[in-house]
């Protein structure tokens, strides 16, 4: 007769039990499922930005048709839809660029007005292009070579290493003239080292007007994770992520075997799913960092703050939640994204909540005030974002941004107010964005060529304030 003593203890996850101090087996069993599900929570959360890139990837792939080294325009409301979090204002030419197919690659990147960043698989910048990147908007020859591979030994190239095969190039044109901006759009060659004394044609496509679009926001339940293994295939792992590989081994993914859950994973990955976004979704909009706030007296919040390192390491530590709020919400980071001092760079702030501390209803109208003298050398404008998708809001009349400049309704001492809502009130239409009934918004206000006011935080947009 078993006379062992068996000690309880009660836990939030239920009663566990043990024989002389050791786990029962239903207990073990109970422990390795709650071990699985919060490694796997804190896995989904570590993986936003690869899965971020990996979902831009088949969504542009699918859509224009590009194959490794094309460039893919996308211009417009209706095609700039698919992305997270873009403005509405500049086209944006991309190229995905895999060195472990075709190793060492070179960029013949042209002289003129554009800015932009090649952008490894977890979304840090290799080098920014253009007039921030070191060519200065005087073009240049870059070559790129990937992880474990040997960089040529020339003369002319600007080289740079990335610490991952699959890369991302980005960029906007932004000169005014069209007939200069067109040929800006495809002026960039891309093609192997190899064949640099041939080198192919660069092809420049578009998305196909006559399918539908796939938006690029993180997918949800399994498929988040079957883009997370792809993601993870072909990479080399570096030391800060062993521990995540190692406890991504038990749910089922692993370098170099395919994705196939058995039924207890499924379970365990899918409730983690869905818990991991809505922590996600409280880093992103509900940021409990105090860094991120722009002032103490406003709702208004930096999307990127001035002491985020876009390599995403700091001392001693990675920026783990802050890098979880950005890629949650957006893609694509150059090194001089947030500029520290005035001058031709972009300044983003934004709002998720309205003058009371609620969420944006899209069944109701809001008023945004904009402050005479913006400080700003450029231009500013205002997009609308669907909470749930991230990406442009989406209404039958195509309007998701306004900005200084269109031919806006200025008050009488050169400030502005935009309206945000269902319906316009008589008189506001060129300044209405309008929402939806039923689907919350979020805002996010650019401003291009920031200047000092917005530095020393004495200029501030107004709070967004509920009408009715």
């Amino acid at each position: 007769m078993n006379t062992t003593t068996v000690h309880t203890i009660d836990t939030h996850i239920g009663k566990l039990d043990f024989e002389l101090g050791v786990p029962t087996s239903e207990t073990a069993a109970r422990l390795y499922d709650e071990m699985d599900f919060e490694r796997a929570v804190q896995c989904y959360l570590w993986g936003l930005p690869t899965v971020g890139m990996e979902e831009l990837k088949q969504g542009i792939q699918r859509d224009t048709g590009v194959r490794n080294g094309d460039l893919a325009i996308f211009e417009g409301y209706r095609n700039l839809s698919v992305f997270l979090t873009p403005n509405l204002v500049t086209t944006y030419i991309l190229a995905l660029i895999d060195l472990a197919e075709t190793g060492p690659v070179v960029m013949d990147y042209p002289a003129g007005m554009t800015a932009g960043a090649l952008i490894d698989w977890w979304d840090r910048p290799i080098t920014d292009v253009g007039i921030p990147g070191p060519d200065k908007g005087q073009g240049a020859k870059f070559l790129f070579v990937g992880p474990g591979q040997e960089a040529p030994q020339v003369d002319g190239y600007r080289v740079f290493r990335s610490r991952t095969f699959n890369t991302l190039l980005f960029y906007r044109v932004l000169e005014i003239d069209p007939v200069k901006a067109n040929a800006l759009q495809t002026a960039v060659r891309i093609y192997p080292f190899s064949q640099r004394n041939n080198p192919p044609p660069t092809r420049g496509l578009t998305p196909k007007a006559e399918e539908e679009h796939r938006v690029q926001s993180h997918s949800h339940g399994l498929a988040y994770w079957e883009r997370l293994a792809q993601a993870l295939s072909l990479e080399p792992v570096e030391d800060r992520d062993r521990f995540f590989v190692a406890m991504l081994k038990p749910l089922g993914i692993e370098k170099a075997k395919p994705f196939n859950p058995d039924e207890r994973q499924k379970k365990i990955l899918t409730e983690a799913a869905l818990v991991g976004e809505a922590m996600a979704k409280a880093s992103a909009f509900q940021n409990r960092m105090e860094e991120y706030r722009y002032r103490s007296d406003t709702h208004w919040e930096y999307i990127i703050s001035p002491s985020y390192a876009v390599e995403q390491d700091v001392e001693n530590s990675t920026q783990f939640e802050e890098r979880t709020a950005l890629f949650y919400e957006g893609i694509g980071i150059s090194a001089n994204a947030a500029p520290k001092a005035p001058g031709i760079g972009q300044f983003y702030l934004a709002a998720y909540r309205d003058a009371e501390g609620h969420a944006f209803d899209g069944g109701k109208t809001y008023r945004l005030h904009v402050p005479p003298n913006v400080p700003v050398k450029q231009f500013w404008s205002v997009t609308l974002y669907d909470i749930e998708t991230r990406c442009l809001i989406q209404n039958k009349e195509q309007i998701a941004d306004r900005s200084s400049r269109m031919d806006l309704v200025m008050n009488a001492d050169g400030s502005v107010d935009l309206y945000f809502g269902p319906t316009a009130y008589k008189g506001t239409e060129k300044n209405w964005i309008p929402t939806l009934p039923g689907k919350a918004w979020f805002t996010i206000m650019r401003f291009y060529g920031a200047q000092e006011h917005l530095f020393d935080k004495t200029w501030c947009p107004g709070e967004i304030e509920l009408l009715d």
